[in-house]
């Protein structure tokens, strides 16, 4: 990588693991920035398809592999500090990226004397002494290009360069209409009697957003990402509850210039006649064609099936909570009827559990010890490193000893951040390059008042736990080639390790670790950590329906012809749901089609369905730690050996089942999920 040492973004960082200097980096280097890297890489990859030598996985795949190392370099900064970090002139620094990344990409995949050479070397790579991860990066190479339209002829190439470079712009503006209407849809109290039920701490925040949004009196209660609101769950008062469900509920489908309706629309579209000109029947064809999961008919015969089973369990579960609840019953009730019917007799209430998981001891003797137990990770905190925010804190990570990377943690909501909770690399490991991972875990938590301590739902809990196992999949790496380290797999696998993660949260070696009361440093008493395992056993139906009506609402949308696009988003919504058995007056979708984020402004099109798919792996690996002895060094060292720092340079399943011994059944998801047996 040639880096330009005048301009912040491309300087070469002295810092520890190559840290970016954030502080040094201001939003006007960015443009300048990509100006030189695209330059920069277009020249790299001229040189590579004009090379007068025989094609060669080195010469070509390889070198190609390796071009780049300025444009990754910004995108590393740029694209970790747009998401959890935004503000005007950021959001239109991605809106023009979105469009000229596109093209650039067109450009390199629709090169034809490259085409040519990656093709050469695509035919030879039986027989030519590849590795196992080179031939599979070779084929990887292969594909993309040719899912690019490298393949197409002029016209057709022509019409992916203007349809991609739509969708990028589409797909970016989505998720800032989200983030905007998120904001501003949140719900001003005047009256804190109305806020019955939830905690000190969260009164407080909502009357610091109140005034961080301009009101001299009152108390904001913001909005999470899903259908589903924490705080519902929480509030006593039944018009309250309704208030913060349906600003969630109709949000970016009400008018006006966050709504989002059209846009998705145009989005299924283009999405539908690309896959068309590619020769896929639909979008989800196009997208599962690169996945674990053999086909979209195979995901939407599981969804169905496991959608039948849910919708029993569901109504039975809405029974009970019926007869419970007292006065009408609708769907801003349900989340807080079963926060409600968490204990029985004189088994304590699981809210209680809140209080023993602040989120230092939960990080520091919980998550981090966890990981030391079963990987050999130590997380050595350096305040000395700064992140790309005040409340970004950076932990040097090592592994018995030898150094492995830097892990950043980002933990509090702020209104520039983008709902939810991810992790995204900042460098990606690589052995060729030479490069160690900078990984980021993001949150919405509440930021706590000045002195006091943030606790965690146990949802947030867990939550915690599987974003640090995408962080150890990054961390744990030992690849040759970025583009198949770490997290860089299958969509519907990447969920995976994160998943196996969770169920460390409630094991008895760790939690004896972390749950201490956050005032007086009890432990958690044996009664109510037995009350939370106990309502945790398996996922509330209403759960399971909210997750599996989102994905099949993904996989309706993106199963739809360029000729069967509808007109009425909420229409199609409510039939593709009565359709495959999940439409629920009292159960919406966890996300719908208006705010669908992960759909339609990330990369989960026609794979919202993975987190499912990669439960089946996740509760059969889970069992088989349990097996072992659970908290085992070994055991995590042959997780680790096995799949972890495999990321893609082997089939991911494959490795998981040689591991395993066997391919994973379908029977301990069905079990934990408490869907054995129900309505046969």
């Amino acid at each position: 990588m040639a880096l330009d040492s005048t301009n912040p973004v491309l300087a070469a960082s002295d810092l520890p693991y190559g840290l970016p200097d954030f502080a040094a980096i201001s939003d006007d280097d960015f443009l300048p920035a990509y100006d030189i890297a695209l330059a920069e890489h277009l020249a790299e990859v001229d040189a590579i398809a004009s090379n007068s030598e025989p094609a060669t996985f080195a010469n070509t795949i390889e070198a190609l592999e390796n071009s780049g190392r300025a444009l990754a370099r910004a995108n590393g900064i740029f694209f970790n500090l747009e998401g959890p970090d935004s503000n005007p002139q950021r959001a239109q620094i991605a809106q023009t990226l979105a469009v000229r990344l596109t093209e650039h990409s067109n450009t390199i995949a629709m090169n034809s004397a490259l085409f040519a050479r990656i093709d050469e070397v695509h035919a030879a790579r039986e027989t030519s002494g590849l590795t196992g991860p080179q031939r599979r990066l070779t084929e990887q190479r292969y594909r993309a290009v040719v899912r690019a339209g490298a393949a197409l002829a002029e016209a057709g190439q022509a019409q992916m360069r203007e349809w991609s470079s739509r969708l990028a712009a589409l797909t970016t503006d989505f998720g800032q209409r989200l983030l905007d209407d998120t904001n501003a849809s949140a719900v001003l109290f005047d009256d804190v009697a109305d806020l019955d039920g939830l905690s000190a701490g969260e009164i407080a925040a909502a009357r610091r957003a109140a005034a961080d949004a301009g009101h001299d009196d009152g108390w904001l209660v913001t909005l999470e990402l899903p259908t589903s609101q924490g705080s519902v769950a929480k509030l006593t008062a039944p018009k309250s509850r309704r208030r913060v469900f349906e600003a969630s509920v109709n949000r970016c489908s009400h008018g006006g210039d966050h709504d989002t309706r059209a846009m998705v629309l145009e989005i299924v579209d283009l999405r539908a006649r690309r896959a068309r000109l590619l020769g896929y029947a639909t979008h989800a064809d196009f997208v599962i064609a690169e996945e674990t999961a053999p086909d979209s008919q195979t995901v939407a015969e599981l969804l169905s099936n496991l959608g039948a089973a849910a919708m029993a369990a569901a109504e039975s579960e809405l029974a009970g909570l019926r007869r419970r609840f007292d006065g009408s019953f609708g769907p801003a009730d349900v989340t807080f009827a079963l926060a409600q019917n968490t204990g029985t007799g004189d088994a304590p209430s699981v809210d209680e559990f809140e209080q023993y998981c602040e989120l230092e001891a939960v990080l520091v003797d919980g998550v981090f010890a966890a990981a030391h137990a079963l990987y050999g990770l130590t997380l050595t905190e350096r305040p000395d490193l700064r992140g790309y925010h005040p409340d970004v804190r950076v932990w040097e990570v090592s592994r018995d000893g030898d150094g492995v990377g830097l892990f950043l943690g980002d933990f509090f909501a702020r209104p520039s951040k983008r709902g939810g909770a991810w992790m995204n690399n900042i460098v990606d490991q690589s052995r060729t390059l030479g490069t160690s991972p900078i990984v980021v875990n993001v949150s919405n938590l509440t930021k706590p008042e000045a002195g006091e301590k943030c606790l965690l739902t146990f949802d947030q809990l867990i939550t915690v736990f599987h974003e640090f196992g995408h962080a150890i999949h990054g961390l744990l790496s030992d690849v040759d080639y970025v583009s198949q380290s770490g997290t860089s797999v299958p969509r519907d696998f990447v969920e995976f390790p994160s998943q196996v993660n969770e169920m460390w949260a409630l094991h008895p070696d760790v939690v004896a670790g972390y749950a201490r009361h956050h005032s007086t440093g009890e432990p958690a008493p044996a009664a109510l950590l037995n009350a939370v395992r106990a309502s945790t056993a398996a996922e509330t139906a209403h759960s399971t329906v909210e997750y599996l009506a989102a994905a099949a609402l993904d996989l309706a949308w993106h199963r739809l012809g360029p000729d069967d696009v509808p007109t009425d988003v909420l229409a199609f919504e409510a039939r593709a749901l009565a359709e495959v058995g999940l439409a629920s007056d009292l159960i919406p979708p966890r996300y719908r089609t208006a705010y669908f984020n992960h759909v339609f402004g990330g990369g989960y099109s026609s794979a919202y369905y993975s987190y499912i798919w990669s439960e089946v792996l996740d509760a059969e690996t889970e069992l088989w730690f349990l097996a072992g002895g659970g908290l085992q060094r070994e055991l995590g060292r042959r997780f680790a050996d096995a799949v972890l720092s495999k990321g893609d340079s082997e089939d991911p399943v494959r490795a998981h089942a040689s591991m395993l011994g066997r391919a994973a059944q379908i029977t301990p998801l069905l079990a934990r999920r408490g869907l054995v047996g129900v309505g046969e």
